[in-house]
């Protein structure tokens, strides 16, 4: 195990603590209308479309000494932002998140003031005034408690993964475990595993776990994920708390004074990592490029769900549309096959899904076998090629539609 920098250490949350707050004083500040923009978007994005009460789609703002902390929080998820800012009179409110962001998007560059007088926050940029209603505070549900930190893993990397992987996680709650990312850590690695039933995508990476700290498998909600990855693509080392337990399922990631903490989704992901291949002898190599290009075009006369038949033959690769009579559509383009030849039907989104996470220039689909059914279409494997000075952590499987061939 790694011991963590300084300020990850067991149960420290960089610079997100403020001292008790006289509730009763008038809120009063000062702050750079970027600055304060940017970190009300970040927050308000983990806000639900819809809230089962307005008071959860509030952004609770709270001043002391010379910050102010932005917080959101709907029993669910909960993302804060700690700014600088110029306080004159220490305080709190509650507002409407999404209101506020907007205006704060749209505000003139100048230093925004806000001043709670009453029932009203009130915000002056410039000549530029708003008169905002505040809701009850002492009804906003605590914030949750950050956990002691498991490990960290580097930002622009964990973001890469996670836009990798959680194109494959179902979009919708029907089934929430396949609406999840399954995270699991060792003493040196992490990996993300993300599957609907019809293709699966899976990444490991470089993890630095803190001393003491078991390996944990947890499934987080794709969703809340792909916001994570956004916001912490750029910040450096990303520190990661899980805690997985009879009391609390919940994990939070933390960066330069910004956290997202996220309840876990409960339920037994299937033994899966296991279907992904070693090695595989029957393979082609294509111009990610030119697949990419060929299946965007052939798809366009193809009917929705419908798949496109790939021949995968020992020089080049033929497309060719499927279950169309109004019209048809065929392009070949050049490969590089080792082992047989090989035709399948793929579902020609799911195939471009899986493209998208490979960053070299030429991509390596390996053909699996069913040994107990040969006949039956088995997935295709797809991995990146050629990229000797990266870790080839990427794999995305695909079950091929069965073929009917007329």
């Amino acid at each position: 195990m790694t011991n963590l920098p300084e300020h990850f250490v067991l149960g420290y949350v960089p610079r997100l603590v403020f001292q008790p707050i006289q509730l009763g004083n008038p809120l009063k500040f000062q702050v750079n209308r970027d600055v304060l923009s940017e970190a009300v978007s970040f927050a308000v994005r983990l806000l639900p479309q819809r809230t089962s009460t307005p008071i959860l789609g509030g952004i609770l703002i709270e001043a002391d000494a010379n910050a102010l902390r932005l917080s959101v929080f709907d029993h669910e998820v909960s993302a804060q932002a700690e700014i600088v800012a110029k306080v004159e009179t220490s305080g709190r409110a509650l507002v409407s998140g999404r209101l506020l962001s907007d205006i704060a998007s749209k505000l003139p560059n100048a230093p925004v003031e806000f001043n709670l007088d009453g029932s009203k926050v009130h915000v002056t940029c410039g000549s530029t005034k708003f008169a905002l209603a505040i809701m009850d505070v002492a009804a906003y549900p605590t914030l949750p408690e950050i956990p002691v930190i498991s490990g960290s893993v580097a930002g622009e990397t964990f973001a890469t993964a996670v836009h990798q992987v959680a194109i494959a996680a179902m979009k919708d709650d029907v089934q929430p475990i396949y609406s999840a990312v399954q995270i699991e850590t060792t003493g040196s690695e992490i990996s993300l595993l993300a599957t609907d039933k019809y293709r699966m995508a899976l990444c490991e990476l470089p993890w630095k776990s803190n001393a003491g700290a078991e390996g944990q498998s947890v499934l987080v909600p794709a969703r809340t994920l792909i916001e994570v990855a956004k916001t912490f693509a750029n910040q450096g080392e990303i520190a990661v708390s899980i805690i997985n337990n009879d009391e609390r399922q919940m994990i939070a990631f933390q960066a330069n004074n910004r956290s997202v903490t996220a309840l876990l989704i409960k339920g037994n992901y299937p033994p899966i990592k296991s279907m992904f291949p070693t090695e595989l002898a029957n393979y082609t190599v294509v111009s990610k490029a030119d697949l990419l290009e060929s299946t965007r075009r052939v798809m366009l006369v193809v009917q929705r769900d419908n798949a496109l038949k790939y021949t995968f033959g020992e020089t080049s690769i033929e497309l060719e549309s499927m279950g169309n009579e109004t019209a048809q559509a065929s392009e070949n383009i050049a490969a590089e096959l080792t082992g047989e030849d090989t035709v399948l039907a793929l579902k020609p989104q799911y195939l471009i899904d899986g493209l998208a996470g490979v960053h070299t220039e030429f991509v390596k689909i390996g053909f699996t076998r069913n040994a107990d059914n040969p006949n039956k279409p088995s997935p295709v494997l797809i991995t990146s090629h050629g990229a000797k000075d990266k870790a080839d952590n990427y794999r995305y499987l695909l079950q091929p539609n069965l073929l009917v061939l007329r």
